[in-house]
């Protein structure tokens, strides 16, 4: 499944360059740009099992750092900084990665 099966492919574009600049991302601003925010927590999970690169169930940091390419190949890498911060927003439990239910 690709991330357009899911998610407007100009949405996406849209929302991926609007971070373009780097220490500009805002995960918030960027999951509600894609659409996200209005999918059902189906299709949410099917998300993030595409960013799930490893299949291992959750994404790790270094996953997190690559997440705007998950979701178009254009798409630069996070920062150290923009990184910590997504995983911080989304690590419920302190383990150091994100499971399904913190997207």
């Amino acid at each position: 499944m690709a991330m357009t099966d899911l998610l407007s492919a100009e949405d996406i574009k849209k929302a991926v360059g609007a971070f373009s600049a780097a220490e500009s991302f805002n995960y918030k601003k960027f999951f509600e740009m894609v659409g996200l925010k209005k999918k059902s927590p189906e299709d949410v999970k099917k998300v993030f099992h595409i960013l799930d690169k490893d299949q291992s169930g959750f994404i790790e940091e270094e996953e997190l750092k690559f997440v705007l390419k998950g979701f178009t190949p254009e798409g630069r890498d996070l920062s150290d900084k923009e990184t910590k911060a997504l995983l911080a927003a989304g690590d419920k439990d302190g383990d150091g990665k994100i499971g399904a239910d913190g997207m």
